[in-house]
This record gives structure tokens, C-alpha cells and sequence, in this order.
């Protein structure tokens, strides 16, 4: 059944959209969408304003030994860079959807888009501009758009590029990430810091707004298409993206193949997939040492509504 919260998130964005609907979702949050790659009446105001979700400029770290808040299955986004790891607890995630952040001179954004599951890393540096993002309250195929404050582009999560603003067309630079237990990173990453629940806002962290929403077969927004009902509409895929090819291993396929790693090739490229069942986990490593690969772990229906000419992954009958 699903909980309550979730009725009562669907029945707020409901009501904030029937308020908004001749003022801030004609204005879209006041964003400037001429040039708009995609049809504007695919552009959806999801209720909250412009910053109405405050992305995180400053975060706060704590060490692995003083994250007592986290639990071993809680799932958390982890990233390393120049040999520094971060865990980036989803619970945190879903109240602040973007972390502006910075390892060693190097700039990047972490991304969570709550509707679609999607966890993404990307460079912060586009044509030799850094930039620093922020939450613009709008929704394109239920997915996050967010806008960097030097240009005011919009940029598509999922899609990975600028759709509007001085930046449209440009593609941003996805960095590899995983979407893994807090449980299965610290083991590999023992030296990890964690994004701290003290971030300088009143939250109540462990309360999830979205209860409920990751088992109901509804979304709170129209898609361009509708999944194929192979899966439920949220199940966990992991999906890969190689110049034109994109490839899905749903989780519950790869539950029933079984193994714990195993090798594909996809766009001409050969790669291992890494299926960690105890931690709910996948992910994908390419053969060739010098190539690093990209993958997401997204709902089947966000992924299949940016992908619809995906591959699917299937696990051989017995």
C-alpha cells in the first residue's frame, strides 16, 4: 500500500500547481526559455520556485568513524576523486537534489533527482567556465532541470546537456559514481567522508517525503511515453550510455542471473558488470584500463523515457 506521504506530496505539487498555473508556471521561475531545445510544453513546474529547494554551495564533512547517523543500509552516492572519497547520504539527497563541491582543485556537482531515482556527478567546468548550480523548480519527463547562476542555462539532468540559455546544446562531462550502501562504500572507501546532516538548514533529515513513492507504480508528472510494463515503472535499473547505444540491466534481472559480475559488450565496447546483491548495487567496469565508464542507476521509467530505444538485459531462462 502506498503511505501516506506520498498522497500527501501528490496532493501539495498538485495544489502549488493549480496556484502557479498564470504566474509561475507561464514564467517558468522566470527562466529565459527562447531558445529551449525541447518543446516548451514538455516543461513542467514542479511546484516548488526557483531555489524554492536549496542546493548545498558549502557542504559539511564528517569523517566515516563520526557518521553515527547513518545506518549500514541507508543508501548513500559516493564519488572519489584524486584518491578522496565522499559518500553522499540519499536521505540528505532528497532535500537538497544538488552539492555544489571541489576535490583538489577539481570542480564537480553531484546531482539526485528524487521522481526519477537518478543519482548523477558531473565536471562543474563547461567551455572553460566553472559554474555553480542551483534547483530551478522545474521538471522535464518528471526529471530535475537545474541552472547554473553565471548563464541562467537550464541544463537536463538525465539528458546531460543545456536545453536553454546562452549554454543550449552543450554537454556537460558525467563523472563515475556509484549508488551503493553506506555499508558496501565504507568497506571499500574506509577513509570516506560523509556528507554531514548539518548543513546550516532546519531539516529533518530522516523524514522522507517521498515515502511511498518508490513502490507505487505512479509518477507525479506526464512522460513523453510510457514505459513498457516489462518491469514496474520504478524498478532499479542500471543504465549505460555509449555515444549512441544505451543499454538497462534492471536489478531484478540481474538478481535472477545471478552472478556476481560478468562481461558485455555494448557500442563496441567490452566491460564487466559488477551485481552486489547484499548491497543492492550495481554498477560497470570497462576492460580496457585507460576507459572510464559512466553509468546511472535510475527508475526503469526514467530511464526508458530519455532511452526509448534502449537495450534490455535479460537473464538467460534456466
Amino acid at each position: 500500500m502506498v503511505k501516506a506521504d506520498f498522497f500527501v506530496a501528490v496532493l501539495f505539487i498538485s495544489a502549488a500547481l493549480m496556484l502557479s498555473a498564470h504566474t509561475q508556471a507561464k514564467s517558468f521561475n522566470g527562466f529565459d526559455l527562447s531558445n529551449s531545445l525541447i518543446d516548451k510544453k514538455d516543461i513542467i513546474q514542479g511546484g516548488p520556485p526557483r531555489d524554492g529547494i536549496p542546493a548545498i554551495s558549502a557542504p559539511v564533512y564528517v569523517s566515516a568513524s563520526d557518521a553515527s547517523f547513518l545506518k549500514s543500509e541507508d543508501i548513500i552516492l559516493g564519488i572519489e576523486i584524486n584518491g578522496v572519497a565522499l559518500a553522499y547520504p540519499r536521505h540528505i539527497m532528497n532535500w537538497h537534489e544538488l552539492v555544489n563541491d571541489e576535490i583538489n582543485g577539481v570542480a564537480f556537482l553531484i546531482s539526485y533527482c528524487p521522481l526519477c531515482g537518478s543519482g548523477m556527478a558531473f565536471s562543474s567546468k563547461v567551455a572553460e567556465q566553472r559554474l555553480t548550480f542551483g534547483v530551478s523548480g522545474l521538471l522535464y519527463n518528471n526529471d530535475l532541470i537545474f541552472y547554473d547562476q553565471q548563464t541562467e542555462s537550464l541544463w537536463s539532468q538525465i539528458e546531460r546537456r543545456a536545453i536553454a540559455g546562452k549554454y543550449a546544446g552543450e554537454k556537460l562531462q558525467q563523472l563515475y559514481l556509484e549508488h551503493t550502501s553506506w555499508q558496501d562504500w565504507q568497506a571499500k572507501h574506509p577513509k570516506t567522508k560523509v556528507l554531514s546532516e548539518q548543513q546550516g538548514f532546519k531539516r529533518n533529515y530522516r523524514h522522507d517525503p517521498y515515502t511511498g513513492y518508490d513502490t507505487s507504480s505512479q509518477v507525479f508528472f506526464k512522460t513523453l511515453r510510457q514505459a513498457p510494463d516489462d518491469f514496474h515503472s520504478k524498478e532499479k535499473v542500471l543504465g549505460l550510455q555509449i555515444n549512441d547505444s544505451a543499454k538497462a540491466y534492471p536489478f531484478s534481472e540481474l538478481k535472477k542471473h545471478g552472478l556476481a559480475n560478468f562481461e558485455d559488450e555494448l557500442g563496441g565496447v567490452r566491460y564487466r558488470v559488477i551485481w552486489n546483491e547484499g548491497a543492492g548495487s550495481a554498477t560497470v567496469k570497462a576492460l580496457n584500463s585507460e576507459l572510464v565508464l559512466t553509468p546511472t542507476v535510475a527508475f526503469w521509467f526514467a530511464w526508458y523515457n530519455f532511452h526509448p530505444e534502449t537495450e534490455v538485459f535479460y537473464a538467460k531462462p534456466n
